[in-house]
């Protein structure tokens, strides 16, 4: 029996088949039917091929640990090789999060859920890229195993940042302390526990049919995480504000990681027990509050993205309310619609804060792709108000964002180290702007580096790959090393941007 439909509900209904006929079904898997989308703008495209090998090129430059003989980033060397040994366990791996020598857990694990989605969601888009990226994830996969290793405690950070911070040198030369950081069930952390399960239960997806054994101890531990996440609760800046703030302060609270990592142990392991966690706790853990940014520490709007896609595409009526908080981040980011709530530079680039700006372009741009996927999927559209946004919409703005980082902008930069013929020469990351240990063998000490910091010399080793920070809200980039709001690169910068390239590179025909 058909419901009843206010006229004005029939008006949108009929305006939806005109605009889902007008603009076809595409599959993301299908290259000729992607290609039809953008068919329009065929002689300006980018090389996102290129584009998407650089920026997981990059991952290799942020690695720690002992360097395989696969490495390609080849002006780095081995650092790092006693992380750990303050509290006597094995912390070697994992990735340093941004310019500097430190390791950060949290947006450490951040980075490898976002590398595991865009691979889960684009990954069969990649091809001969496709090693490269499972390579990213299991380095810091690996990581948080060991991380993690012990009942009831995650070992969350390695280095002192204050003191980190202090010096300008080569992760390869580092002397400042390698202080390890910890929660446990006395201090508690189920912020970054509920990301680091959310990570491990992402990247058990990308391991299931490669490598099913690691898959299984993914998912497993990611199991123990949650559950220890779940029952000792509370923010782990509570009892480590000193080491944390306000480098990774968890600002949202630790509900948004619960909930986000209820949503991919159920992806992963399709156990009923976490859909009824999702049911019986989305609200309390704030599943209706609006939100319109996604980052290492607000997941809410990642969280109702994949959870929408159970309703749309596997009919899980009880999750129906996610579709329409999607529709209301989708909503808000949409230039001109009703609601929208963002704003944009005069070049036409996201624009949500000063600092790092770019986090929030390749986010959004990523959850625009993979939004639209979930809705082609279900032959339906996002609802703004009275108004009705199709999924080539969706795709549209996100391809004008990622054009825009990689050079359609008023300075006609790229804001991805080595690709196109501008880009930042002078950013702000230890590794790249001091000559590397192949060049210059003696040790550079800890306050010696700040004359090239200092200086207007380009960086002496590109780190491929990179995307920094980029421009203000008037679309104007220095490119200076001391100014590091916007001239330094982070991991989960270039991690939701890989799989948006991978769309974009094969919607185009280039993969």
């Amino acid at each position: 029996m058909s419901l009843p439909l206010s006229s004005s509900r029939l008006i949108a209904t009929f305006l939806v088949l005109l605009l889902l006929l007008s603009n076809g079904f595409s599959s993301p898997s299908s290259s000729s039917s992607l290609r039809s989308i953008h068919q329009r703008h065929n002689l300006d495209n980018h090389n996102y091929k290129d584009a998407l090998t650089k920026s997981i090129l990059f991952f290799e430059g942020q690695r720690s640990g002992k360097l395989p003989p696969t490495q390609r980033m080849t002006w780095r060397s081995n650092s790092g090789l006693s992380d750990g040994s303050a509290l006597n366990v094995d912390l070697v791996g994992g990735y340093y999060d941004a310019g500097d020598n430190m390791k950060f857990g949290f947006p450490m694990a951040f980075t490898t859920t976002m590398l595991s989605w865009s691979l889960v969601e684009f990954g069969g888009l990649m091809n001969s890229e496709l090693p490269n990226a499972k390579d990213a994830v299991r380095w810091g996969t690996d990581f948080l195993l060991k991380a993690t290793s012990h009942p009831d405690t995650i070992y969350v950070q390695v280095g002192d940042p204050n003191i980190d911070h202090a010096c300008w040198e080569r992760p390869e030369d580092m002397d400042t302390p390698r202080s390890v950081f910890k929660v446990d069930k006395n201090n508690p952390g189920s912020d970054i526990a509920g990301e680091i399960a959310a990570a491990l239960a992402a990247a058990s997806i990308v391991f299931q049919k490669c490598d099913p054994s690691y898959s299984n101890l993914l998912l497993q531990r990611a199991i123990t995480v949650f559950a220890f996440a779940d029952k000792y609760r509370g923010p782990y800046s509570a009892g480590l504000k000193p080491e944390v703030c306000p480098f990774y302060c968890s600002y949202s609270g630790y509900q948004d990681e619960l909930l986000w990592a209820a949503a991919w142990l159920h992806k992963a392991t399709s156990n009923p027990t976490y859909l009824s966690y999702v049911k019986a706790n989305g609200r309390n853990l704030g599943a209706d509050e609006f939100d319109n940014m996604f980052s290492w520490d607000n997941k809410h709007v990642g969280a109702r993205i994949l959870l929408s896609k159970e309703f749309l595409i596997q009919k899980v009526k009880a999750l129906e309310e996610y579709k329409e908080h999607a529709d209301s981040f989708i909503c808000s980011v949409i230039p001109g619609a009703p609601f929208s709530s963002s704003q944009y530079t005069p070049g036409g680039l996201l624009f949500k804060i000063s600092g790092s700006n770019m986090q929030y372009v390749t986010s959004t741009s990523f959850l625009l792709l993979t939004y639209a996927k979930y809705l082609t999927s279900a032959r339906t559209v996002a609802y703004c108000g009275g108004s009705v946004v199709t999924p080539a919409r969706l795709r549209s703005i996100a391809k004008n964002q990622v054009d825009y980082l990689l050079g359609d902008n008023p300075l006609k930069m790229s804001y991805m180290v080595g690709y196109g013929p501008k880009y930042p020469r002078r950013i702000h990351h230890r590794g790249s702007s001091l000559p590397s240990v192949a060049a210059h063998p003696t040790k550079i000490q800890c306050h010696d580096g700040f004359s090239m910091f200092n200086s207007q010399s380009p960086n002496p080793n590109d780190l491929t790959g990179a995307v920094v920070g980029g421009p203000d809200q008037n679309d104007q980039f220095p490119d200076e090393r001391s100014d590091y709001q916007r001239s330094e690169p982070a991991t989960y910068i270039n991690a939701p941007l890989v799989g948006a390239l991978a769309y974009l590179a094969r919607s185009f025909g280039q993969v």
